[in-house]
């Protein structure tokens, strides 16, 4: 906790893995959609500023090729603590966050009266990140065949070039929607945070919001101040 009463909610590693995607992602669709939409007259206005198709193509695989290098340290950096028993997998969904989901809608809906209570994660920042790992998983996959197609075709069939060309230009355009309507919504226009949540810059968030948005982690570290608030009915009994 900081001397202002803010509380750390993200850590120096959490901050900058996600600055790094942040530049990698706008990157990565500048230099792709002019290439899936290729006719369009923005992308060819975009492909000339950028210096040409082959520059564009340089520093999407460039960029392609660093953002599977940081999945990898970011999916290490989370499964080697867990293995260890230093940490355990917070972001796996529950089904406390299936009955959160509904419970949102209905609450949304007028049907009940209070809003479900989250711990450190909630469902829609769980079902995000998971959203996440397999569409990267998929990107990568697909990027790395495009980028060494005889390769790719000495140990699969040659079908597997056109098919991962579409996969990985519906997925990037998916990815990008879901980024722009989901997350920036839900992180910086929503309401309870307009006109932007500054926490995954400076790793805090106050006490107040944070009873608010995550009022079972906030029970479980301030017993003191929330001795009535809720608990997670799926954290395993001691």
């Amino acid at each position: 906790m900081s001397e202002q009463g803010d509380v750390v909610r993200f850590n120096r590693r959490e901050r900058i893995e996600h600055v790094l995607v942040m530049i990698l992602f706008v990157v990565l669709v500048a230099t792709g959609m002019p290439q899936k939409f290729h006719e369009a007259g923005i992308a060819k206005t975009i492909v000339e500023a950028l210096g040409g198709i082959s520059q564009v193509r340089y520093f999407h695989r460039m960029a392609g090729v660093f953002f599977a290098a940081l999945t990898l340290m970011h999916l290490t950096a989370i499964v080697l603590p867990v293995l260890t028993r230093r940490s355990t997998l917070a972001m796996v969904p529950r089904p406390k966050d299936f009955r959160d989901a509904v419970l949102t809608i209905r609450y949304y809906l007028g049907k009940v009266r209070e809003r479900p209570q989250y711990d450190h994660f909630d469902y829609k920042e769980k079902f995000e990140y998971w959203g996440i790992v397999f569409g990267s998983f998929i990107m990568i996959c697909t990027g790395f065949v495009l980028l060494l197609p005889l390769l790719a075709t000495k140990f699969l069939p040659g079908q597997v070039i056109p098919a991962a060309k579409v996969a990985h230009g519906n997925e990037g355009l998916m990815a990008m929607l879901v980024v722009i309507v989901w997350h920036l919504f839900n992180v910086h226009l929503a309401p309870e945070v307009f006109p932007m949540s500054r926490t995954i810059f400076t790793g805090k968030i106050s006490r107040e919001r944070m009873r608010h948005e995550h009022g079972i982690e906030y029970a479980r570290q301030f017993p003191e101040e929330a001795s009535d608030a809720p608990t997670d009915p799926d954290a395993k009994k001691p």
